[in-house]
């Protein structure tokens, strides 16, 4: 087989590359060093990564002749490292949780550049996103709708509301992962009235401050007819609701979703010319409606740090069937990435400690859980490998660390930032230890 152990399989961050020592090097800190100091399985980001895609966005954005906002839809992952990066890239942020908000609050996020997402909205969650004083909420349907408006009334406080829709499209996707059809839990039906009615309501409030409107087709989506399509529902709508009863779209929130190449045979990563082409739709579009341009609000999360992740895994055990499979086992799985397990995602992944050397054959990756599904890549071409390899997966950024679990009770893998040859332990790996802060032993009498 020939040799494709070569920085050329994806589309690389310029920061990644092979070092003397033939081992995968990021942002100019060796990840055997970086294995060997945190121990493994380990994710990796590259913040200069991050702050490189948070900048593509902001160039793309500059087609769009109004205001345009990022906020990054920090469910992909967040901590408090996280949030700082974000906050120095002067951007915003999304929260779909209470626990997503208080690492934020840990991280001291700017209030007024947080937004708060989610489908089953507690009480609880919105008064601590009241109290906090955050810029938006996305309000998703009327149970929520009617809880904010008898907190902001009792409270006599003012919140900014977005409607989210649902635009009634299907997305060229997983179905695990798309938002934008009608049967969806997410948002009001725009095409039964719901979206009107929820509308409505708002304007009706006294403390509501109703924005815009908010739509989100899906995940990893590589087309922007899609896009295209969803925003002419919508903006149909919001055309008859101007002149109804004089609703003001100042806030338009396309979501995100903008698909990024986890494998060489994916479609390579190209969210700049898809931001390009539906800012060039939606202005076309609000022509033709002749509706003010509101401001363009886009929400990406995977787009952002997918790429900037490696899993560095140490392979253990061995398994061949002859003329069948060739299995090789890593520490980690679906323990600390569930996303092959859950909805099939593929990934591509090198020895990070012997680059360069020849493949040899194909190796299924298997993960450590007691589980036939906990399979992380098929057929991987690799060459011959050894207990303690140590095995490089790529774009492991996204939907990873923040999904992960303690099934079989394997602990979480440690998190490590790098950047201009520098690390940074951004979230310590788990201990055995650490379950027994929840632990309690059955008292003698019970």
């Amino acid at each position: 087989m020939e040799n494709k152990n070569e920085l050329k399989q994806l589309d690389f961050p310029a920061t990644m590359k092979v070092n003397e020592q033939d081992h995968l090097e990021i942002a100019g800190v060796d990840t055997i060093d970086l294995a060997n100091k945190y121990g493994t399985p380990l994710l990796i980001y590259d913040v200069a990564t991050i702050r490189k895609n948070i900048q593509t966005y902001k160039e793309a954005l500059k087609t769009y002749r109004q205001n345009a906002e990022i906020s990054y839809a920090s469910k992909a992952f967040a901590s408090v490292a996280m949030y700082q990066v974000i906050k120095q890239e002067n951007i915003s942020i999304d929260v779909v949780s209470g626990g997503e908000l208080y690492l934020a609050k840990q991280a001291d996020f700017p209030a007024e550049k947080i937004n708060f997402h989610g489908n089953n909205k507690s009480k609880a969650e919105l008064e601590e996103a009241l109290d906090y004083g955050i810029d938006h909420f996305i309000v998703d349907n009327f149970h929520e709708l009617n809880m904010l408006r008898d907190l902001t009334d009792a409270r006599q406080q003012p919140a900014k509301v977005v409607i989210r829709v649902t635009p009634g499209v299907d997305a060229d996707t997983h179905k695990y992962i798309m938002t934008g059809q009608r049967d969806s839990k997410f948002g009001f039906d725009i095409q039964s009235g719901q979206a009107e009615e929820g509308v409505k309501i708002a304007l009706e409030t006294d403390y509501l401050q109703v924005e815009g409107i908010h739509m989100h087709i899906g995940s990893q989506i590589f087309d922007t007819e899609t896009y295209l399509l969803a925003m002419k529902q919508v903006l149909k709508h919001v055309k008859y609701w101007e002149e109804a009863f004089a609703f003001q779209l100042k806030v338009f929130n396309i979501g995100g979703g903008f698909g990024i190449q986890h494998t060489p045979d994916e479609k390579e990563t190209v969210f700049k010319q898809q931001l390009e082409t539906i800012s060039e739709g939606l202005m076309s579009l609000l022509d033709q409606y002749d509706l003010p341009y509101p401001e363009l609000w886009i929400e990406p999360g995977r787009s952002i740090v997918g790429e900037a992740g490696t899993t560095i895994y140490e392979i253990g055990s061995y398994k061949e069937l002859s003329g069948i499979r060739r299995y090789v086992s890593v520490d980690g799985g679906m323990s600390d990435n569930i996303r092959p397990a859950f909805y099939g995602a593929e990934y591509f992944g090198l020895l990070a400690n012997r680059m360069t050397e020849q493949t040899k054959s194909e190796f299924s990756i298997a993960g450590k859980a007691c589980e036939s599904g906990d399979m992380l890549i098929w057929d991987l071409p690799l060459p011959e490998v050894n207990p303690g390899d140590k095995l490089a997966v790529f774009n492991t950024g996204d939907y990873t660390f923040v999904m992960a679990s303690n099934y079989n009770r394997i602990p979480r893998p440690a998190v490590v930032f790098v950047e201009d040859g520098k690390d940074f332990l951004a979230i310590r790996r788990e201990t055995p230890e650490d379950f027994m802060r929840f632990e309690n032993h059955l008292p003698e009498d019970f």
